[in-house]
């Protein structure tokens, strides 16, 4: 009988314990996670503006994965022995695995840039905690509002979730009636609103530029963030050679930037595992390049940036396309332990709902990483109600360990949004 380690429980992470033992049966499968509960990180702006709980977005992970025949253990893993098939957990506990699926996240590096993160001047919603933390501040900043600065800083992968924070702020402000006494800026590394990381997704750049000036928020791309403090954000705005063009000083009452991203500690020190960003090296079956029985997926794994931009931006990777990357990942560990060669290759396609608020934007990329198949952009009220349901919907996958219902995946398919590669 094969032991499957799988460590993390995030949006990769879970589903892949629920597809391994529904799949592998026999077979045993671990789960490791520093915490005991499941975040639906999508969630995480709607907690900063109240509009959510904590609870209302996460799931505890061990009574759900336990019911299905999951062992869950709640440690971080403080050393990685390939060579030797070992995890070392925090108490010291050793755990031997036949195959490891690495689906950690990244980990945030606000260091890169001074003043940068909730223990410093600007704020995250990049883990449920954080949102939590900026959800104090910005009760406090609804006390004496004054202007705000949001965005993604250079080498930041993950564009989304600046642009739906701020939209979602503007929404909450308006709501309050305190919009008019808030000025807002978007700073960004992206060569143009809409960009994404991706080389823009459709008309993604008209649609968010029109948003934005429906919201009279102002905007600077091309950004590098210089210094955070407590009252202002430093922004460098280059030309589209990558030369200072130049220096922006924002005054700011309320910060939030998503970060650069990197591997975490434990994957990242492994000699030849990662690149140097510490992000999983993978073949075309989500494998890595130097073990043979370790995969990964999500945003730990190494994808190059789709083009060079003035300045450094990271291709994002998406809840859909991680998905479907767990798929691969699950059909190919069951070829190997039938002594199959591994044949099955994710999609990599990719839908983002993008909230505002009051409407939002839906993106569609077939696939992800451009040239692509199908693109495709719309924008309405429809699409908040959308993510509302979405939200729902997923937290309850997690919850049932269902993680593809066969209506979810006849629908799907009938749209030709598929998670594995048909064969040549």
């Amino acid at each position: 009988m094969a032991h499957i380690v799988v460590l993390g429980a995030g949006v990769g992470g879970m589903p892949a314990a629920y597809d391994l033992k529904k799949t592998l049966g026999e077979h045993e499968v671990t789960l490791v996670n520093p915490n005991e509960h499941f975040q639906f990180t999508p969630s995480n702006p709607w907690v900063t503006v109240g509009w959510r709980t904590p609870e209302q977005v996460q799931v505890p992970i061990r009574p759900n994965v336990e019911r299905r025949g999951i062992r869950f253990i709640a440690s971080a893993a403080t050393k990685l022995e390939p060579e030797v098939n070992r995890l070392t957990l925090a108490d010291g506990t050793a755990l031997s695995y036949d195959y490891l699926v690495i689906t950690t996240g990244p980990r945030l590096a606000f260091e890169e840039v001074p003043g940068l993160g909730p223990e410093q001047h600007s704020q995250s919603v990049c883990t449920t905690p954080h949102a939590l933390h900026a959800a104090e501040a910005y009760q406090a900043f609804l006390k004496n509002p004054g202007p705000i600065v949001i965005g993604a800083v250079q080498g930041a992968s993950c564009f989304g979730p600046a642009y739906e924070f701020a939209l979602i702020v503007d929404a909450d402000l308006r709501k309050r009636k305190l919009r008019d006494r808030v000025p807002m800026t978007l700073v960004t590394s992206e060569p143009y609103i809409g960009h994404m990381g991706l080389g823009g997704v459709g008309d993604s750049k008209g649609l968010l530029e029109s948003e934005l000036r429906q919201r009279h928020i102002k905007w600077i791309t091309n950004a590098k963030v210089a210094a955070v403090t407590d009252s202002s954000v430093t922004a460098i705005e280059h030309n589209e050679r990558g030369e200072e063009l130049r220096t922006h000083e924002l005054p700011s009452r309320f910060t939030m930037f998503i970060p650069a991203f990197k591997g975490v500690d434990v994957v990242a020190s492994v000699p030849g595992l990662c690149n140097p960003r510490g992000f999983v090296l993978i073949d075309e079956y989500q494998r890595s390049t130097k073990y043979r029985n370790i995969f990964s997926a999500g945003v730990c794994v190494a994808i190059p940036p789709v083009e060079v931009t003035p300045v450094p931006t990271g291709a994002p990777k998406t809840g859909y396309m991680i998905e479907s990357m767990v798929t691969a990942i699950v059909h190919n560990i069951a070829a190997d332990l039938r002594g199959e060669a591994a044949d099955h290759k994710a999609t990599w396609n990719a839908i983002c709902l993008a909230d505002m608020g009051d409407n939002g934007v839906a993106f569609v990329a077939l696939p992800q990483i451009p040239p692509r198949n199908v693109t495709w952009a719309k924008r309405g009220k429809w699409v908040h109600l959308a993510k509302i349901a979405f939200e729902k919907y997923f937290i309850r996958k997690m919850k049932t360990g269902d993680t593809e219902p066969i209506y979810e995946k006849y629908v799907l398919s009938a749209l030709g949004i598929l998670r594995l590669k048909r064969p040549s």
